[in-house]
């Protein structure tokens, strides 16, 4: 499921393409993915684009929103006047746009358009008074705080002391940390050193600092390269990102550890996400 860093990349093409356009008519082909009326969309301009960890939030000048999360294999792609070059669409984009596969397209004044493709239809689009958008929205008023936003040492700290769950786990619970899913909990859990299997209320002063500075640094990282397309991820360009061809330990099961040459990475299921291992790196 995209993270953060995907979702930022998302908002931030979507500032750039998307704002400023009117919406002049909501094409639903699927009412179950799109919860709302479409009166309160069609007429209105987008005035702005927000992101609350992996969940968008598309800010329109009547006071509405639309909160967006794209999943497993959501993707929203713009095609209009603000692209300079519109021919790149990803492989991703299964069965191309338009196709049984687009769920829901905003007409945009200027000959453009918004598409939102899924495959797996795990996705939703939600029509909501901008007001009321953090208390009424379920997934949005439970999340923890964000890394770059809210999120202290102190606050990660007494967070951790208060669980016996594993590090992993924890790490990817929304509640408690807001946008950090399984390929960067991997990631930064491998370069603090810490094994993810371990127990969150037993991890040492320095192990909190480290991991702490760790999430910052490959999530900066996943930004950097526009997040990571392993699975149906694109950017609203039609783009690809590049993440996943620099990931520290997620994906890289039965090679050799690139920091301590000692160990090859292990592979195993933990909270039933795929979590990768270091025996040498990450000792119990």
């Amino acid at each position: 499921m995209p993270e953060l860093p995907e979702v930022e990349s998302v908002k931030l093409q979507l500032q750039k393409y998307l704002v400023g356009h009117k919406i002049d008519k909501v094409e639903v082909r699927n009412s179950r993915i799109f919860q709302g009326d479409v009166k309160d969309v069609e007429g209105t301009k987008v005035k702005d684009i927000r992101r609350f960890a992996k969940v968008l939030a598309i800010d329109l000048d009547n006071g509405n929103t639309l909160v967006i999360h794209i999943k497993l294999t959501g993707q929203l792609i713009y095609r209009g006047i603000n692209l300079k070059k519109p021919d790149t669409l990803s492989k991703k984009v299964t069965d191309g746009l338009g196709g049984k596969h687009t769920h829901v397209i905003l007409h945009l004044d200027r000959n453009s358009k918004l598409f939102y493709n899924d495959v797996r239809r795990f996705g939703w689009i939600k029509v909501t008074q901008s007001s009321k958008l953090k208390v009424q929205n379920e997934f949005i008023k439970k999340l923890g705080p964000e890394p770059f936003k809210d999120l202290t040492v102190e606050y990660f700290r007494q967070m951790l002391s208060k669980t016996k769950r594993a590090i992993k786990v924890v790490l990817m619970d929304q509640s408690k940390i807001g946008g950090v899913g399984n390929i960067y909990a991997n990631d930064a859990l491998w370069l603090a050193k810490v094994n993810p299997k371990k127990s969150s209320s037993e991890l040492s002063d320095e192990e909190i600092k480290k991991l702490y500075k760790a999430i910052h640094e490959v999530l900066k990282n996943g930004l950097k390269y526009g997040g990571a397309s392993e699975l149906a991820f694109v950017t609203p360009d039609g783009a690809e990102g590049k993440y996943q061809d620099h990931t520290l330990a997620y994906g890289h099961e039965g090679q050799l550890c690139s920091r301590c040459k000692k160990a090859k990475f292990t592979k195993y299921f933990l909270g039933g996400r795929g979590t990768y291992w270091c025996p040498a790196c990450q000792p119990a």
